[in-house]
């Protein structure tokens, strides 16, 4: 989808709910501030995972330079609620369709504004580098920028999107579970301001992370130091399969440890078989109910009302 200016999308995003439902492209940046990806080998390319998930392929996305949220609007009666997702891939690709518009696909028939981010890969938050074999930590950690900012944005249009700038949160697989531990935790920007967006809270209201990685600081049952949980850290849930073989259980439990110790509400599923990057593709194991407890959540913690979940 072809971007828009800032203003050009405002109108659009008006005519797109009042017509149902088309989904709106945003530059995530003002002119040339912060785009760009001294990482990026080429163009932004889509391409095939390699594996099939659910009897079904997937869609990735590479050399990301230019952000953007693409934002689909409530369905239905619309509960005000906004989800930002945030695609895995390990800080190197974008899983945009099973980790991104799938998940829309399941918020917005029940009136939640759903948001995916397109945010700058590879190497913009920590990565594990198979040269070193070890974890590396970006000098500019471009992908905490471009989360901070699209929660910014969303606030500062939230009248004219017809959402409740108080109800908006973010749910992350993988390394982008891990970017919504990052954005929840950061008390500080990590750039400075650009326009007027930037006086808006930078921090979710409430958070989900799913099957994260980078949380946990090996060999000690640690929380890596770049995370931070305060008093101001948002109502978390976490989902993790005790067989995933690509990011440890361990990841979640360190979190959830730090979250429990600051007093901050959280609630941790747990499944003995699932794997990774599932998202939410049925696989025929008790996992891929998590949606289902995930709005029960919502609704007990008071995001989408009271009614009982479908």
């Amino acid at each position: 989808m072809a971007r828009r200016t800032l203003t050009a999308m405002f109108c659009a995003s008006v005519i797109a709910s009042s017509a149902g439902a088309a989904p709106v492209s945003v530059p995530l940046w003002p002119n040339s501030a912060h785009m760009g990806n001294p990482r990026a080998r080429g163009p932004e390319q889509a391409g095939k995972g390699k594996s099939l998930v659910g009897g079904r392929p997937w869609t990735q996305i590479s050399n990301v330079s230019q952000p953007s949220l693409t934002i689909y609007p409530a369905q239905g009666e619309p509960t005000g609620a906004t989800v930002v997702v945030l695609p895995g891939g390990g800080y190197r690709v974008l899983a945009m369709d099973l980790e991104g518009t799938e998940v829309c696909d399941w918020l917005t028939p029940r009136g939640i504004t759903c948001v995916v981010l397109k945010y700058r890969v590879p190497a913009s938050g920590p990565w594990w580098n198979p040269d070193c074999n070890c974890r590396e930590n970006p000098k500019v950690w471009m992908a905490l920028q471009d989360a901070q900012r699209a929660l910014r944005l969303l606030r500062q249009g939230a009248e004219t999107y017809g959402i409740d700038p108080n109800r908006i949160g973010v749910l992350g697989f993988s390394a982008g579970g891990h970017l919504a531990a990052a954005v929840s935790t950061r008390t500080e920007a990590a750039y400075s301001p650009v326009d007027s967006a930037d006086t808006q809270s930078l921090r979710p209201d409430f958070a989900v992370v799913i099957y994260p990685g980078h949380l946990w600081h090996e060999p000690d049952l640690t929380l890596e130091p770049d995370i931070r949980v305060t008093p101001g850290t948002p109502p978390t849930f976490l989902l993790h399969a005790e067989d995933d073989p690509v990011d440890d259980v361990r990841h979640s439990l360190v979190y959830e440890a730090a979250l429990k110790e600051a007093g901050i509400p959280v609630e941790m599923h747990l499944y003995a078989r699932g794997g990774h990057a599932f998202g939410l593709r049925p696989t025929g194991l008790p996992i891929s109910e998590w949606p289902q407890r995930l709005e029960i959540w919502l609704a007990r913690i008071g995001v989408i009302g009271t009614q009982t979940p479908k």
